[in-house]
């Protein structure tokens, strides 16, 4: 008894502590963060199969939040169940999280966001995300119908490049998918390891949708700044399609005009957003923070991340069920080959467009690509590597 606690604990710090370096090393945002992912839980860990992970790739696009979050903190639930998603969250999230809170409380300037370290790691996002894209370009599309599909997406993802569009392509191509791929032989899958219940999964979505809709309505009755910041961070994480960016303008309006903090403070911490790694909902610590305090930034952190626990809470024990129907295999290889399109497009805007501004950028990026894919030489090493060399480059 004894030793199966030890290795359900052992288990426990390996998630949070493998998620923690990612928390301290995964620069370049949502995409970068998915290679980044690829790399240590896939190829390294072997914690899951490629396809499965493009099965929760599919299923976080489709879900409101914080995609490239929502697939790590699935992982740990895969993992560990609800708590090790939790682990697997804290240690991605905290990193980035302290990092803005400290920069709000010390109101420090943010002149040293565009330093050029920070364009290094923007540079080292297009090589992890290409060889992303690679690795995961052979499993999920295997034969030219699917390589078509992953061409279309990821021109309709550059022509219409919103969430709702975002959504549109997906949805396509699973209509597409099930239509090429309906009368194959049904695959076996490899089933993930959920731990919890459906009847607690069923819990999970009627308390989402009880917070989105009770507490704009109950903060009229409570006259309290940390509610108010609770119901304003928790509709925002709802609601939310298309990750970090679309959240900007969101909890702008909601908080400049109301008079919680000034669009001068708000632009300042997103800029020092963009110089953490992590996910860009951690902007919400550096709010809170403005606003507050320390307690203020913790519960504005724990608010817009809630409703994607309850969300993957509520889905992930049906999605073994959904996975396994025929229809949904074929449904899912148009989308698993569209998700490659996608990542396509983002590989060339915003990742390449925003760091690759010289012929040094783009050799640094060939060099990382290279350390990466050939030499397979640590992703924190060519971290460093790439950060030194934009910082050389910005000086020359």
């Amino acid at each position: 008894m004894l030793s199966k606690r030890r290795r359900k604990m052992n288990r426990y710090v390996e998630i949070f502590l493998v998620a923690l370096r990612l928390g301290f090393t995964s620069f370049g945002g949502p995409v970068a963060h998915l290679g980044y992912f690829r790399e240590e839980y896939i190829n390294r860990r072997k914690w899951l199969d490629e396809k499965s992970y493009a099965d929760l790739i599919a299923l976080c696009q489709f879900l409101p939040g914080p995609a490239s979050s929502q697939v790590g903190i699935s992982i740990g639930m895969v993992r560990g169940g609800i708590l090790g998603g939790f682990l697997a969250w804290l240690g991605f999230t905290m990193p980035s999280v302290i990092a803005l809170i400290v920069f709000a409380l010390v109101v420090t300037n943010v002149g040293g966001v565009d330093a050029g370290w920070i364009h290094g790691l923007k540079l080292v996002a297009v090589a992890v995300v290409t060889q992303a894209i690679l690795g995961m370009g052979k499993k999920l599309t295997p034969d030219r119908e699917r390589i078509t599909i992953a061409i279309v997406g990821a021109v309709a993802t550059l022509a219409f490049p919103t969430a709702w569009g975002q959504i549109g392509i997906i949805l396509a191509a699973a209509i597409i998918g099930y239509i090429l791929y309906r009368n194959e032989e049904k695959e076996e899958m490899i089933v993930l390891p959920i731990t919890f219940s459906k009847k607690l999964g069923i819990a999970a979505w009627v308390l989402f949708f009880g917070l989105l809709f009770s507490l704009p309505l109950l903060r009229n009755v409570f006259d309290s700044v940390a509610f108010a910041i609770f119901d304003i961070f928790y509709r925002v994480g709802s609601l939310v399609f298309g990750g970090g960016h679309v959240v900007l303008p969101m909890l702008e309006r909601e908080l400049v005009p109301a008079g919680f903090l000034s669009e001068e403070s708000f632009l300042a911490g997103y800029g020092a957003a963009q110089g953490v790694p992590g996910p860009l909902f951690t902007l919400s610590g550096y709010i809170g923070a403005a606003i507050g305090s320390w307690p203020l930034a913790l519960i504005a952190v724990a608010a817009i991340f809630l409703p994607s626990f309850l969300l993957l809470i509520g889905t992930l024990p049906f999605w073994n069920s959904i996975r396994e129907m025929s229809f949904a295999q074929g449904a899912l290889k148009g989308v698993n080959a569209v998700v490659v399109g996608i990542l396509l497009a983002a590989l060339y805007d915003p990742v390449f467009t925003s760091a690759v501004q010289t012929p040094a950028d783009f050799a640094v990026v060939v060099i990382a690509f290279g350390l990466a894919q050939f030499w397979k030489v640590p992703a924190w090493l060519i971290v460093i590597g790439t950060a030194v060399a934009g910082a050389i480059i910005s000086i020359i």
